[in-house]
């Protein structure tokens, strides 16, 4: 099966530049994350786990583009004259170790991001069953790229991404990773929307959970769109899928920086409201009143994900604001 669109050298070329521009993005916006996990913070007050994974997106994302310029610089200038084909014959050669280390390094970044998705509903909804599917969803990815980059590990110097079966353990991989993003992120925003929309109508300011449900839903559709887009392009055979899924790594770690980032600019305004009117504590000291059922709302932020507890309880009401670090 014949490739078509951009030649592959140009194709790397635009990738790798692209790649680069999207890193340097991601290099700010960890630095940011970085920031928003620490400020303030004392040091067995941050929130470990979620910075683990902050820090394995940047440092998969950085190894990813030293695989490529690597891989760019033996295409283009020191294989250039004597592999078989050019630069086009040696981008094309999916038996080179450049080629199946970059796609290993793009299947552990996107396992990764999506199981924090998965692991953020599960924080949000508290009960597992939201998250069988996405389970399923995302250990059929794993089943899939694993299968993909084995087919890579031992292909022929004539094999051709494209080809069966090697291509079709690629399209169900993008398939289920766009399924399992759509499905996890619309669980997660539709609940904190749910959330926010039920706690209205006791809320005494007009704070709203509403930029963060934006963030989620923003970063979910710049992933979402970029794998769409390769999805189309590895089904017409199209060279562009390259540099889409060059693009996707650096791309995913935005989309997890984005929500971390987001969610520290508003933490400071969180707090828990409820229904005791102005004026009523002093009468209460005085013996005037009775403690009534007042709706305690609070707003609890754990890794990354936003999420309110709504109760009720027989007592006067009170306010909680956690921790910055604790995201």
């Amino acid at each position: 099966m014949t490739s078509s669109g951009i030649p592959l050298d140009s194709a790397n070329v635009l990738s790798t530049s692209l790649e680069c521009i999207l890193y340097g993005f991601s290099v700010l916006m960890f630095l940011g994350t970085v920031w928003a996990l620490t400020h303030k913070c004392r040091m067995q007050d941050v929130n470990r786990p979620i910075s683990v994974v902050a820090i394995m997106l940047f440092l998969i994302s950085t190894a990813h583009i030293v695989v490529d310029i690597l891989r760019a610089e033996e295409g283009l200038v020191t294989y250039r004259d004597t592999f078989p084909g050019g630069p086009v014959g040696f981008f094309g050669d999916i038996t080179q170790k450049s080629y199946a280390t970059k796609h290993a390094l793009y299947l552990l970044q996107t396992l990764l991001a999506d199981g924090v998705v998965i692991y953020r509903c599960f924080v949000v909804w508290q009960t597992v069953w939201v998250i069988i599917i996405p389970s399923l969803l995302w250990c059929g990815s794993v089943v899939t790229g694993v299968a993909a980059n084995y087919y890579i590990a031992q292909a022929s110097s004539s094999a051709v991404i494209f080809a069966k079966p090697l291509g079709q353990w690629i399209t169900a991989f993008v398939v289920l990773t766009i399924v399992t993003n759509f499905l996890s992120s619309g669980l997660l925003a539709y609940r904190i929307w749910v959330i926010d929309h039920n706690s209205s109508t006791i809320r005494a300011t007009k704070r709203t959970m509403m930029p963060i449900v934006r963030v989620l839903m923003d970063a979910a559709a710049l992933y979402s769109a970029t794998l769409v887009t390769t999805l189309i392009c590895f089904l017409c055979s199209n060279n562009g899928q390259m540099v889409l899924v060059d693009m996707a790594v650096p791309i995913m770690a935005i989309a997890f920086y984005m929500v971390l980032i987001r969610i520290a600019i508003t933490r400071q305004t969180r707090s828990c409201l409820s229904t005791v009117p102005s004026g009523t504590a002093s009468e209460m000291e005085q013996g005037k009143l009775r403690p009534f059922q007042a709706h305690i709302c609070q707003l609890t932020l754990k890794d990354g994900v936003s999420s309110y507890g709504i109760g009720s309880e027989d007592r006067p009401s009170t306010c909680n604001v956690e921790s910055p670090c604790q995201m």
